[in-house]
């Protein structure tokens, strides 16, 4: 990596590409299993919102939100940034990212359902599926990076 110095006796093209590497899309991500559920998750949040947003305006709140959050971890992991911040344990956080997004859909998707709206029943559809979207997440991330962490926690 470059430190401060080198990168100023650079030329400026050079100095400006230096700069944002760290912002480089890691396509390989966005093709794996885990950039996929990411962007599942971030699809089918924003049609959430919609319907929210055409029938039950109180609820979208939490889909915004969601959809945010999603995205924050999207970026985070698409351009590797997260690997800055090793003081985070991001297993933990994805995992209780996808285990309080399960909570709040399925409350707030069987409280829209009562309205009778067709955009209600079509954003209650869509957050069952959203739900299983991220209970398969949460369940991918608990058996490769949290189990194997703590067993080998056990050993040492």
């Amino acid at each position: 990596m470059f430190n401060a110095w080198s990168r100023r006796d650079r030329p400026p093209e050079e100095r400006a590409a230096a700069g944002l590497e760290g912002f480089a899309v890691d396509k390989t991500f966005l093709s794996s299993l885990k950039g996929i559920l990411l962007e599942t998750e971030l699809a089918l949040t924003f049609i959430i919102f919609i319907c929210f947003t055409a029938s039950i305006s109180a609820y979208m709140a939490a889909a915004l939100l969601e959809f945010l959050i999603t995205l924050a971890f999207l970026f985070l992991y698409a351009t590797r940034y997260y690997q800055r911040f090793d003081r985070l344990n991001w297993p933990c956080l994805d995992f209780l990212r996808c285990v309080s997004a399960i909570i709040i859909f399925l409350v707030v998707s069987f409280a829209a359902v009562t309205s009778r709206d067709g955009a209600a029943i079509a954003a209650f559809v869509f957050g069952i599926i959203l739900v299983s979207v991220f209970a398969y997440d949460a369940f991918k991330i608990y058996r490769t990076e949290i189990v194997p962490r703590a067993a080998q926690g056990d050993q040492q």
